[in-house]
Parts: structure tokens; sequence; C-alpha cells
């Protein structure tokens, strides 16, 4: 399994940014495709957005498109999410994860690896 790390969650007002940045172990990096789920309270989990192993595929949810950008350099073994023009339902904790069965099935929910979890705050 690749072991994740997030980092780079806060607070921010409406309108803002913030840039998470996940963190892999393990020399199979490169051979994972990486998203970005979250979860709100008292919601479930949800999809966010996906970037195949080689970058070249990304999926977004519609609630995000045209505001968030997935990217990742595999010779840092790092996927990041780029958040822009930020909104107060973007308020939850973003989760890291990787799968090796596809960027297709990893937005779907097969899930090899999970971090723990940023808290990201949009203050309206």
């Amino acid at each position: 399994q690749v072991q994740l790390v997030e980092s780079g969650g806060g607070l921010v007002q409406a309108g803002g940014s913030l840039r998470l940045s996940c963190a892999a172990s393990g020399r199979i990096f490169s051979s994972n495709a990486m998203g970005w789920f979250r979860q709100a309270p008292g919601k479930e989990r949800e999809f966010v957005a996906v970037i195949s192993a080689s970058g070249g595929s990304l999926r977004y949810a519609d609630s995000v498109k045209g505001r968030f950008t997935i990217s990742r350099d595999n010779a840092k073994n790092t996927v990041y999410l780029q958040m822009n023009s930020l909104k107060s339902e973007d308020s939850a904790v973003y989760y890291c994860a990787a799968g090796n069965r596809g960027y297709v099935l990893l937005a779907s929910g097969s899930i090899g690896s999970w971090g723990q979890g940023t808290q990201v705050t949009v203050s309206s």
C-alpha cells in the first residue's frame, strides 16, 4: 500500500485560494491513480477530483469544475489540489486517495489507500 500524508488545509475567506498537497511514500506512487475526496459534517464522503497514473487523464466533480485543479509530480511522489474561488460549501475534511485500478475506478470509490485528511474551512 501507499502511505499518504496531506497538508495545506486551513481557514480562508470565500473567494480565496488554497493548495493542498499529498505526499506519498513508496516507489509505486507512479503506478497509482490519485485523487481527492471530501467530507463535510453530517454528510457522506464525496468525490472531488482524480488524476491518472501518468497525469494525462483528469476527472472532476461538477461542483468544483473550473475552480479546482488536480496535478501530480511523480518525481516528488506528490499530488496537489489547487482550489480557487472557494465557497463556504467547500468546507470539509479533504482526503487524499490512491488506487492501482485506474482513475475511473478510483473516482467511483475503488480506493487502495487513504490519507488522514486535512481540514479546509471557508468563511463567508
